[in-house]
């Protein structure tokens, strides 16, 4: 691994600020969640219905898995520098874009360009690796991503906050500003980490093989991506959830909305803390089942016809403290199969992972009608927690076995 002078905040002959990392993780983060409460708001103003608003979410994370299968390889061959810059500013003409949109259909065109900021956070990861290696890599992701977390955590209270006071095109206002903020932090600080390459792009995409060939990739990206499904398909059907089946104001749902960040903060300071110590595979493992065990408290609730609010956006804190465990161990998994790939693996990855998101997503604002409870969501989420933990059981079990094979060569 190429040496690094030490870290200097807006030094641009270094790599970047632990805030700048964070910064770039977080735009992403922030798009997806601040206007979640102004969704029905948003529907009367398009003159549509709720559920068809809802798409906003599913359009986004398409549009990011696409884009994060590109930034990779881009960025591996020109450098994260110009990747980040560009997609900042992009993002930035999108979101104003998105508050001067005449239809509903105009809206989902801009919505969709806002994705490119998933590339930041692609990059943010990739730059990990580039300069850190092994569990020391999934320690940083962590505390990368457990400052990140903070954004899903107060955000849907601010957009909630804003909408009633200000109107829905406030919370657009407040990406744009921070996607500016964001561009010009990373244009003073962002040193260029990305290794030196004489390569062409159409080599880093005949890398995919490479890495889809691999058991240990499929097994790493799967069981984040059917985790952190559980969370894209909240994302899909919380709204519904909270205004049409508990009768919350856009305010409350706004507070309540923020709870599985508070798990994802606490997970990703446990995985910083700890990772180094056990290891990515057990963290990976014991996280995805965090996970089931708060879903399954939920499911047993709907299904007795005892949930609430509480209980719904309750039970989501176990469910971002194992996602907090889960994916950034899964990422440093990910990454750490070929580093020389680090950004192609990174966006491949991402892009597995948010495409199931994606999916999940999509599905949860189909099996919610007007007569739906919280069953068919929580039902939905249990289901992709429980496929994540299969996948990862699968990994530890080859693991062991290939372990017991090489120790017969060698006796």
């Amino acid at each position: 691994m190429e040496s690094y002078p030490s870290v200097r905040f807006f030094n641009r002959a270094t790599p970047p600020h632990m805030i700048t990392l964070i910064a770039l993780a977080s735009i992403s983060a922030l798009s997806m969640n601040v206007f979640l409460p102004s969704l029905p708001t948003m529907a009367v103003h398009f003159n549509t219905t709720a559920g068809t608003m809802g798409f906003a979410v599913s359009v986004l994370l398409a549009s990011s898995a696409i884009i994060q299968t590109l930034a990779g390889p881009i960025s591996d061959l020109i450098g994260r520098r110009p990747v980040i810059l560009w997609s900042l500013a992009i993002f930035v003409l999108a979101t104003i874009g998105c508050i001067y949109a005449s239809s509903v259909t105009l809206f989902m065109i801009f919505r969709a360009l806002q994705a490119i900021a998933a590339s930041c956070m692609v990059l943010s990861r990739a730059i990990v690796r580039d300069t850190t290696e092994g569990a020391s890599a999934a320690s940083k992701i962590a505390y990368v991503t457990m400052g990140m977390s903070i954004v899903p955590m107060i955000s849907p209270a601010i957009g909630g906050f804003l909408d009633a006071h200000v109107g829905w095109q406030a919370n657009f206002w407040l990406l744009a500003i921070t996607g500016a903020v964001i561009w010009i932090m990373s244009y003073f600080d962002q040193g260029e980490t990305a290794p030196k390459t004489d390569s062409t792009l159409g080599r880093y995409f005949k890398d995919y093989p490479t890495l889809l060939k691999s058991q240990r990739f499929w097994g790493y990206a799967l069981s984040s991506g059917l985790s952190s499904g559980a969370f894209f398909a909240y994302l899909g059907g919380a709204p519904f959830v909270g205004t049409d089946v508990f009768g919350m104001s856009p305010q409350t749902l706004g507070l309540f909305f923020s709870t599985p960040a508070v798990g994802y903060f606490a997970g990703n300071f446990i995985s910083g803390r700890y990772s180094s110590r056990f290891g990515v595979d057990p963290m990976i493992f014991y996280g995805i089942g965090i996970a089931l065990f708060g879903l399954t408290g939920s499911m047993a609730a709907s299904l007795l016809h005892a949930s609430n609010e509480w209980i719904f956006f309750g039970s989501m804190i176990l469910v971002g403290l194992g996602n907090g465990m889960s994916i950034p161990n899964a990422s440093a998994g990910m990454l750490s199969i070929n580093p020389r790939l680090a950004g192609t693996a990174s966006g491949l990855g991402g892009s597995i992972m948010i495409g199931l998101g994606a999916g999940l997503s999509a599905v949860a604002g189909l099996v919610l009608g007007p007569e739906s409870t919280e069953t068919a969501i929580v039902a939905l989420m249990w289901v992709s927690v429980l496929l994540g933990l299969l996948c990862m059981t699968y990994v530890l079990y080859r693991k062991r076995v290939l372990s017991e094979f090489h120790k017969s060569d060698l006796s």
